[in-house]
């Protein structure tokens, strides 16, 4: 069965839903079977990156934790319904499917209202696993920490935490790597974000590694492109050659390592 990689911040802004289709899109480009799930259910929009239109959204996340479908009915191939689109060619010949969570303000309301059966999240990511036959599940977890992201933590083969070079960031991820650290998750890594171009990025990834003992994956720059993409499209695969998509590479790299 293939793997399940949980992809984290402690605070929202920190690019993660950003770094998650990219490093998605990114495996599936190297011959793998991919899928993301869009946890974030109070803010969703992990779609947006991908072209798909919300008004096409005729099944979601939310509709499988009402019982309302099967989670592969929510499941949709984006090679089929985005790569039809010019500037998304690169995913035609991919294998990459993603379940989004609702957009309309009435079933964000419900979720916050009533809230919902974690345990079917569990249930809901092993059968996109064995069902449409994943080499790899990417969760884009909600911020913070709450019910769903320990869930998505404890049951992931890999957990990666981004952050920016900020104060805020660092004590909010080391409440995160002590909670994975407790959960025994077996692969942990971090990701630095955002990180001013002026910075010797080699000792930032060596400062981080020291101050919380856990490897990091990569140091991503803070990009002027990367901001006026303004999550368009898939960054690493439009500017293949670009800094930041090298950093994605190089946290590919270090995911596939094992």
């Amino acid at each position: 069965m293939g793997e399940i990689i949980s992809i984290h911040s402690f605070r929202g802004g920190t690019g993660k839903s950003n770094l998650t289709a990219n490093l998605a899109t990114q495996f599936a480009m190297r011959g793998h079977r991919v899928a993301i799930v869009d946890t974030d259910i109070n803010s969703p929009g992990i779609h947006v990156l991908f072209g798909f239109d919300e008004t096409k959204i005729t099944r979601a996340l939310n509709d499988y934790l009402w019982g309302k479908s099967t989670i592969e009915e929510a499941a949709y191939p984006l090679h089929e319904v985005a790569g039809a689109d010019p500037e998304r060619a690169f995913l035609r010949n991919l294998k990459i499917w993603l379940v989004p969570s609702s957009i309309r303000t009435g079933e964000i309301a419900r979720i916050l209202r009533e809230g919902y059966d974690v345990g079917l999240l569990n249930e809901g990511f092993h059968s996109l696993l064995d069902k449409l036959k994943l080499d790899y599940l990417f969760i884009d977890t909600h911020p913070g920490l709450n019910e769903e992201t320990l869930l998505s933590i404890a049951i992931s083969n890999a957990l990666v935490i981004i952050l920016r070079p900020d104060q805020q960031d660092f004590q909010g991820t080391a409440v995160t790597v002590d909670v994975a650290r407790k959960l025994e998750v077996p692969r942990l890594r971090l990701v630095v974000n955002k990180a001013l171009v002026r910075y010797d990025f080699a000792k930032v990834k060596a400062d981080i590694a020291a101050t919380y003992k856990v490897q990091v994956a990569g140091v991503l720059p803070l990009s002027e492109d990367v901001a006026s993409n303004a999550s368009a499209n898939i960054f690493s695969a439009t500017n293949p050659d670009h800094p930041w998509s090298k950093g994605v590479i190089e946290i590919v790299n270090d995911l596939l390592a094992k």
